[in-house]
C-alpha cells in the first residue's frame, strides 16, 4: 500500500484545507478496501453528500472521512451536535475512517476506522455555541471522544506508518459485529462499558474481582442502575456468548 499522496492532484488549490481534502479522498479511493467484505473497490459519492464520502459498491457500508494532522489525539473535531446524536439513531449513520497525516511529507502516518456500531451518544461531547458575533451566532458542534471507545472499536490499516495484514483487518472487524444486533442504545451502551472495563485491566486474562473494582465508575454512568455487579456479570456473559469472551474457570474470563 502506498503511503504518501499524490501531491500533482491538489496543484490548482490554494486553500490548504481544499488541498487536504483533495489529497486524503483520492488516497482513500485508491487505496483502501472495504473492511466489512473484503472489496477492494471503496467508491466516493458526489462532492456534498449529506451522510457519507464513501461506499462499497458490493456490501453497500458507507463511510465518513475525517482526516486530522500529526497525531490521532484523544478526539475529533465533527459536525452539528444536533444532527449527528440523530444520525446515531438512524439506520444510515455511517462507519467512521480516520486519516492522520504527516503535512511536511503528506504521508499518510496512521489510517484506521471506527465501526458505526460503537458509536453511542456517550462519546459524542457539546461544544460551545458560536458566539453572537459568529457568522453561525448560536451554532453547536461536536467532537468524537476517540479515548471513550475500546480500542477493539479502532481498527488500524496503517499504524505508525506501517501497513496491517488485510486478514488482520477484516478479523478485527468482523470481531465486533455482534454489537449490530444490539439496537438499543443504553444496552448497547452497557456492553461497550464492559469492554472498556475489560481493557482497562491491562492484560487478557482477568477475574471477576477485578471487574467488580469498576463498580463505582459504572453506577456514575448508570445511576438508575441499583445492581452493578449482577450487572457486570450479565455482560460478561452476553460477551462471552458472543465469542468476544470465554470463561477459564469459575470467576475467571480470557479475552480472545
Amino acid at each position: 500500500m502506498k503511503l504518501s499522496f499524490d501531491t500533482q492532484l491538489a496543484d490548482n488549490y490554494t486553500s490548504q484545507s481544499q488541498k487536504i481534502r483533495i489529497l486524503s479522498e483520492a488516497w482513500v479511493d485508491g487505496a483502501i478496501f472495504c473492511p466489512n467484505c473484503g472489496h477492494l473497490d471503496i467508491d466516493k459519492y458526489p462532492n456534498n453528500q449529506p451522510v457519507a464520502d464513501f461506499y462499497c459498491s458490493n456490501c453497500k457500508e458507507e463511510y465518513e472521512l475525517k482526516s486530522k494532522q500529526n497525531s490521532v489525539g484523544v478526539k475529533i473535531v465533527d459536525g452539528a451536535y444536533r444532527t449527528m446524536i440523530e444520525r446515531l439513531q438512524s439506520s444510515n449513520n455511517p462507519n467512521f475512517f480516520l486519516l492522520n497525516y504527516d503535512l511536511k511529507s503528506f504521508e499518510v502516518l496512521n489510517f484506521l476506522v471506527i465501526p458505526k456500531h460503537f458509536f453511542v451518544p456517550e462519546i459524542i461531547e457539546k461544544r460551545k455555541p458560536l458566539s453572537p458575533t459568529a457568522r453561525r451566532a448560536g451554532w453547536i458542534g461536536c467532537n468524537i471522544l476517540l479515548n471513550h471507545i475500546p480500542q477493539t472499536g479502532k481498527i488500524f490499516f496503517v499504524r505508525d506508518g506501517q501497513t496491517e495484514a488485510k486478514e488482520k483487518v477484516l478479523a478485527d472487524w468482523e470481531k465486533t459485529l455482534f454489537l449490530r444486533d444490539e439496537k438499543e442504545i443504553s444496552a448497547k451502551g452497557w456492553l461497550l462499558d464492559t469492554m472498556l472495563c475489560v481493557e482497562k485491566i491491562g492484560h487478557k486474562e482477568f477475574s471477576l474481582d477485578e471487574m467488580y473494582t469498576f463498580g463505582n465508575d459504572l453506577s456514575k454512568k448508570h445511576p438508575d442502575n441499583r445492581h452493578i455487579k449482577d450487572k457486570i456479570r450479565q455482560q460478561l456473559q452476553v460477551l462471552r456468548d458472543k465469542g468476544y469472551l470465554e470463561f477459564t474457570s469459575r470467576g475467571n474470563y480470557r479475552l480472545k
